[in-house]
């Protein structure tokens, strides 16, 4: 009985392999290819440092150093150096939206890095504490990943895009920045499109109207619980009086985190932080502070809310989607 059991499992694996064998050999025969379906899969490992919020505002190089590592999918048919984004994650960690972006990224051509913020640094999530990690710390793992794929021999250094969800938007888009790419990002490279969706827009820094020539897209849900539209609203104002090509779509019924397929409609996070309430900015030697009172912030502030909810909408998914991928067609593709 145990010499048959052998002879299964033996047997199982000479026919998996062969299945293999033939996929590939009709594939190399012209079959056709998903080209969602990465050509090749890379997971590359960078250092970063996690700087205090005062420590990344006065650009000080402060800050514990990580060995992080993000996850390359370089798509198939492409030439010898293709466009690429990368995909900052929000306060929960990478999710099974960030399988769906990169998949749709590879498949009009062009690569996609999923940055791990987390595991390096021995963290799960910081939904019920953001103390864990700051924002802006996230934002210099995303100029070292640019660092990292502007010197890959497949990538095109100067059509890189960004995007990130939530606590990752704020890498994405705050990243254009000018004030923030001279003091923390990598020299000669700039990213050439950003994206958020649902965005933290609640802190005002300084100079944040400065930013690159390169566009930036949000994309919010009113009904967001989580993280708040309006200071969203006020921020693309104040860039595109200063001139900047930015702009906000908004999805009237879309909670936060609506992208996420494996989401239900609603569901609620009684335990998650939420600054929805918060409008803050930034004071003398980067101290953040409520706005209005020069009454220093913490996350213990009475403005800071416990509970909020997200959800799926595919209505809104699709929309961002279509939207999305003409943009990255457009910037970086053309």
């Amino acid at each position: 009985m145990i010499r048959f059991a052998r002879r299964q499992c033996l047997l199982a694996g000479v026919c998996t392999a062969l299945a293999w064998a033939c996929a590939a050999l009709a594939s190399a025969g012209g079959a056709r290819a998903d080209p969602e379906v990465p050509v090749r899969i890379e997971v590359r490992p960078f250092r970063s440092r996690t700087p205090s919020g005062p420590e990344f505002l006065t650009g000080a190089q402060g800050g514990r150093e990580v060995d992080l590592a993000a996850e390359l999918r370089l798509p198939q048919g492409a030439g010898a150096r293709v466009p690429a984004v990368i995909l900052v994650h929000g306060s929960g960690g990478i999710n099974a939206a960030a399988d769906v972006w990169a998949r749709a990224l590879n498949g009009i051509g062009v690569a996609a890095l999923i940055l791990d913020s987390f595991s390096g640094r021995g963290i799960v999530s910081t939904v019920a504490d953001q103390n864990q990690l700051h924002s802006l710390a996230m934002m210099v793992d995303a100029y070292r990943a640019l660092d990292l794929l502007a010197q890959h021999p497949r990538i095109r250094a100067d059509r890189i895009g960004i995007i990130g969800f939530s606590k990752g938007a704020v890498a994405s888009v705050y990243s254009a920045m000018d004030r923030f790419s001279r003091t923390h990002g990598p020299a000669g490279v700039r990213f050439a499109a950003h994206v958020g969706l649902y965005t933290p827009c609640n802190i005002r820094f300084s100079d944040d109207t400065k930013v690159g020539p390169a566009p930036i897209r949000m994309f919010h849900g009113v009904a967001d619980d989580y993280v708040a539209i309006a200071p969203c609203r006020d921020y693309a104002a104040r860039l595109r009086e200063a001139g900047a090509d930015v702009a906000l779509t908004e999805y009237p019924n879309a909670p936060h985190g609506y992208d996420n397929p494996l989401s239900p409609r609603s569901l609620a996070v009684p335990a998650a932080q939420s600054t929805r309430n918060c409008r803050l900015v930034e004071g003398l030697r980067g101290a953040i502070e409520v706005a209005g009172t020069q009454a220093a912030y913490t996350m213990a502030d009475p403005c800071v809310a416990t509970g909020a909810h997200v959800g799926h909408d595919p209505e809104a998914t699709a929309a961002t989607r279509d939207a999305v991928l003409a943009f990255f067609r457009e910037t970086l593709l053309r």
